[in-house]
């Protein structure tokens, strides 16, 4: 096993902005995994099994807090959260670590922007893991709608009473969407919900505004010009994004599709060990096509 520590620090952006950076370095020679959280989340929300797993490969693991989110830099203009702006934070991510290109490893909006990265930053990407992604919403009619609602939520965020992100909280977990956790453990949930109770209100009204689904540019039409291994990865009980998963994967020129069964949205919360299992499985198989061309 290669040897392995951790190291966290931030890193400045060129406007003077900075974002937290969590690793776990190795001796091993494998790509980088470059890990990519969703809304609400952070570098916390992965857990210690699945960096620590991944980092076992051989793998550098760089994990990080994206804007208006854990202890990253809170901007108040919405527009510095958009993809292309996150992106551009992204390489600077990179270079300021000297690496050229990683695995770009993301869940839901993270995923998005991953998804982002091989379509507008191909050259950073070697190759994608999307748990639970999707290029955005078509149409126009469903970006406007979406945008609507994204704009209510984070209106409602930044309302001056006490409780306003207690009840943004918890009415987002109890969603549909995340229905399938509330089958675990109390203490996983609870930690869950201190975790998202600790973010900056501002932050995630940024992030709505201008990381949303509906600010995000379809991307779609994009999905042939991806030309990286990208593993396609939902959890069966989240019919919604398997059949997202479904339709990217017609469109794409050979992604892996993987369904974990007895899995919602969050994968790599709900089965962390069946989310590190295909992801090590999929890199591994990756490599080995790389080198054998």
């Amino acid at each position: 096993m290669p040897r392995m520590n951790s190291r966290e620090r931030r890193i400045a952006l060129r406007d003077g902005l900075s974002v937290r950076v969590v690793e776990r370095l190795t001796d091993g020679t494998a790509l980088p995994v470059l890990l990519l959280h969703g809304f609400t989340g952070s570098v916390e929300a992965w857990g210690e099994e699945l960096l620590e797993g991944i980092a076992a490969t051989g793998r550098r693991v760089v994990a990080v807090d994206l804007l208006g989110h854990g202890r990253s830099d809170v901007p108040a203009e919405p527009s510095r959260y958009a993809m292309e702006r996150q992106l551009d934070d992204l390489e600077e991510v990179l270079d300021a670590l000297g690496l050229e290109r990683a695995v770009w490893a993301g869940y839901s909006m993270g995923a998005r922007l991953a998804l982002g990265g091989a379509v507008l930053r191909p050259r950073r990407v070697a190759a994608l893991v999307l748990e639970s992604g999707s290029p955005g919403l078509a149409t126009g009619p469903e970006r406007r709608a979406r945008r609507a609602a994204d704009e209510a939520l984070a209106a409602r965020l930044e309302e001056a009473e006490p409780e306003a992100m207690t009840r943004f909280v918890d009415e987002w977990m109890e969603q549909p969407l995340f229905e399938t956790q509330r089958r675990l453990p109390a203490d996983v949930r609870k930690r869950q919900r201190r975790r998202r109770l600790a973010a900056h209100p501002r932050g995630l009204a940024g992030a709505l505004r201008g990381l949303g689904t509906g600010a995000q540019p379809s991307l779609w039409e994009r999905l042939p010009e991806v030309e990286v291994p990208a593993l396609l990865l939902t959890g069966r009980l989240d019919v919604n994004f398997e059949a997202v998963a479904d339709r990217m994967a017609e469109r794409m020129s050979a992604p892996v599709r993987a369904s974990v069964p007895d899995a919602g949205h969050a994968v790599h919360l709900e089965r962390p060990r069946s989310w590190l299992a295909r992801v090590k499985a999929f890199l591994a198989e990756a490599e080995a096509d790389a080198d054998a061309e």
